[in-house]
């Protein structure tokens, strides 16, 4: 009896042992598990998966994994050997200190040799260390200052904001009026996109009425911020954070009285805010081409692919250029014959640019120097309840034109 009475109380350990590793914390990981000859490379993510911008790294995620599934149905052919990728997950709740912890760990633990990131501070974050580390940051930004800071291994996934400002206001200022109001949100990448948009508003002649920022990520009732502007009688609001909040900006502006045009920061995206608001609130908005609408081979094939996997939902620029920007990498990792190296992972890139795969959404001319992007600027305004023709921005790092 003693002898059981022991076994049993070592198994009952063994038993809280084994539960207690199993309930230990692990990423997210797209790999189901590699079979036969087949190798795995791992790829990492740091950005929000849970907290206010949730819903905008889901949309990231969404476009990444889409595009794993695509490249591992095929599989990478690295050197005469088949790989696939797995893409690895961390959360950082859109915070550049988590982001960097998160890369250390994805680094040092899964031995990433490139690390996607959808917000200008986590790249910062990384950027800090990236190169010592050796590993390519892939970040999804149109933050400029991010391929401005010498770093040599960072990529630039999206067409910087600075192209935007100048030609969005001529657009609306043609239309209805000289003074704008502004109505941002309150993050740094608000505070920049202002920093832009006030002297290429004025550059043409125009007046700056009101300025009231506003925390999108955390406001409900925007009615105190938007009543605030509109007392200044502007022309034209500039308003612009996440979809959803910036949609209830617009919502509260029209019930307002307000029959004046806006210009959209490129974060709002107004395929999103569509499901929010009816077209008709949006009435003379200049903004991002929505990508459904956007004038390329692959953008319709890709919106057809992505509703068939996520249930119908119709997917923005988030989930499109990091789409891309997967493949992309895939066929650098291809050319470059190389797994592990990220200088050598990027110089492969680099290689096989123009990439205009037709399974892309936008042409990819090259990477610029700091790893800039080269792919020109889109817009698009409401016009009668209706898009309107939408208009291409050349991009200045272009220069495969040249």
């Amino acid at each position: 009896m003693k002898r059981k009475s022991i076994w049993l109380v070592l198994s009952l350990i063994v038993l809280l042992v084994v539960s207690g590793c199993g309930n230990k914390s692990t990423p997210t990981s797209s790999d189901p598990g590699a079979s036969g000859d087949v190798k795995t490379v791992n790829i990492g993510y740091t950005g929000p998966l849970s907290g206010g911008g949730a819903l905008f790294g889901k949309d990231v995620t969404e476009g990444l994994d889409l595009a794993v599934d695509e490249i591992n149905a095929k599989g990478l052919m690295v050197n005469g050997e088949k790989y696939r990728i797995n893409l690895i997950k961390l959360d950082d709740q859109y915070m550049p200190d988590k982001a960097a912890t998160n890369a250390r760990r994805l680094r040092t633990e899964f031995e990433t040799p490139v690390i996607f990131v959808p917000h200008s501070g986590g790249a910062f974050a990384l950027q800090q260390f990236n190169e010592t580390d050796e590993f390519l940051i892939m970040a999804y930004t149109s933050e400029g200052k991010v391929a401005k800071t010498g770093n040599k291994l960072t990529v630039q996934m999206t067409t910087p904001y600075s192209l935007y400002p100048e030609v969005y206001s001529k657009k609306v200022m043609d239309k209805f009026g000289k003074k704008l109001a502004l109505i941002p949100t309150s993050s740094q990448y608000g505070k920049d996109w202002s920093e832009a948009m006030i002297p290429a508003w004025e550059k043409l002649g125009g007046t700056i009425v009101a300025n009231s920022p506003v925390d999108y990520n955390k406001e409900v009732d925007f009615n105190t911020y938007v009543s605030k502007a509109l007392a200044a009688n502007p022309d034209v609001l500039f308003v612009g954070g996440p979809s959803q909040p910036t949609a209830m900006v617009i919502k509260q502006a029209r019930q307002l009285g307000f029959k004046g045009g806006f210009i959209l920061m490129d974060q709002a995206k107004v395929e999103q805010m569509e499901g929010v608001i009816p077209l008709t609130d949006l009435e003379g908005a200049v903004c991002l081409t929505p990508v459904y609408l956007y004038d390329s081979p692959g953008a319709k094939p890709f919106v057809e692919r992505f509703k068939a996997k996520y249930n119908g939902k119709v997917p923005a620029w988030e989930s499109s250029k990091n789409y891309d920007n997967m493949m992309l990498l895939a066929k650098g990792i291809e050319k470059a014959g190389n797994v592990t190296d990220a200088a050598k992972i990027l110089e492969g890139m680099r290689a096989v640019t123009p990439f205009n795969d037709p399974t892309i959404t936008a042409h990819i001319p090259g990477i610029a120097e700091g790893g800039g992007s080269m792919t020109p600027g889109t817009g698009i305004m409401i016009e009668n309840g209706q898009y309107g023709k939408q208009f291409s921005i050349p991009n200045p790092a272009d220069t495969t034109k040249k």
